[in-house]
């Protein structure tokens, strides 16, 4: 395995995200934002969650929590989340599906585990990421949807199988409604299986969910590695050791200028994120209908896109 980059190395970038463990041996790995990368075209966040099993009667309780100026996109592999937003919106997600929930203005969620599933305790793995808003976009009305697993593009033959979860790769473009120019994709490998990468945007990256993958020249990487490419690089990627691999193809158009990032609000304006901040505050954000419980805000300043704390 290798963490190092040769002079003629494809990759300008490899990140190896820290991981914390949220209680009940549930962990995330965080690979955006980082002090080696802040973001890849759009995406500003992305996280690893598990996997991991919960006890009966444990499970995913993520409070309601608000955003602004962003999309959140979740995708699993394991297991189920109950989305419920203040749209009015409820929501289970299940492998292979996706929730987009366009932030915008301003919106609220909660993501849990459902009571029947809690009871007889349940596995969980999947990502989560989060798709900074076009400045002309930032402020639009929040939205939500969601596409069942059957609605994805899937390119699949020779050892590999690739679904096109949002924007446009390998010449099929997902139905998922984005604001900008974008790719994100579920590749799945056998062993030995190996397809080539095409540079189609000008940002572009791979992060290793399992097994390893072996870029040729650039050497094998274990799972958990965010590799960032440089600008035109085109890579063959293939899984190594003789075991199959899934990786996260992601990236698109660069964004149109700097991103600040507090807590879980997005905004080309340090000013907008502390109005937003004030308006959590006092509660001015619309409620998640059949919600009591919310997550406080914690005292931080807007900076350009630091770590953030997991809602």
């Amino acid at each position: 395995m290798t963490d190092f980059l040769p002079p003629d190395s494809a990759l300008q970038t490899i990140v190896v995200p820290r991981t914390r463990d949220l209680g009940d041996n549930f962990h995330v790995r965080r690979a955006l934002p980082s002090a080696e990368r802040r973001m890849v075209g759009p995406f500003v966040f992305l996280d690893q969650m598990g996997p991991t099993v919960f006890a009966p009667g444990r499970g995913l309780d993520v409070r309601p929590h608000p955003h602004i100026g962003l999309a959140t996109v979740t995708y699993l592999m394991q297991g189920e989340i109950l989305h419920r937003d203040s749209l009015g919106t409820l929501q289970p997600i299940r492998p292979g599906e996706v929730n987009w929930m366009t932030a915008g203005r301003g919106i609220v969620h909660s993501e849990r585990t459902d009571a029947q599933l809690r009871a007889g305790g349940t596995a969980l793995a999947g990502l989560q990421c989060w798709v900074a808003l076009p400045r002309a976009q930032e402020e639009v009305a929040p939205a939500f949807s969601h596409h069942g697993a059957n609605d994805l593009p899937l390119l699949e033959g020779e050892g590999l199988r690739a679904v096109i979860i949002a924007g446009s790769f390998f010449g099929r473009r997902s139905p998922v409604q984005t604001l900008s120019d974008l790719f994100y994709v579920d590749l799945q490998l056998d062993a030995g299986a190996r397809i080539g990468m095409p540079a189609e945007y000008g940002e572009q990256a791979l992060y290793i969910v399992d097994g390893a993958l072996d870029l040729g020249p650039d050497g094998i990487f274990e799972a958990g590695r965010l590799l960032v490419l440089k600008p035109g690089a085109a890579v063959t990627l293939a899984a190594a050791n003789g075991q199959p691999a899934r990786v996260m193809l992601l990236g698109g158009e660069p964004l149109d200028g700097p991103r600040y990032l507090t807590w879980n609000f997005v905004s080309s304006s340090a000013e907008r994120i502390e109005q937003a901040k004030q308006d959590w505050r006092a509660q001015r954000f619309a409620a998640v209908p059949g919600e009591t419980e919310f997550i406080p805000l914690p005292e931080v300043a807007a900076q350009p896109a630091p770590p953030v704390d997991y809602p």
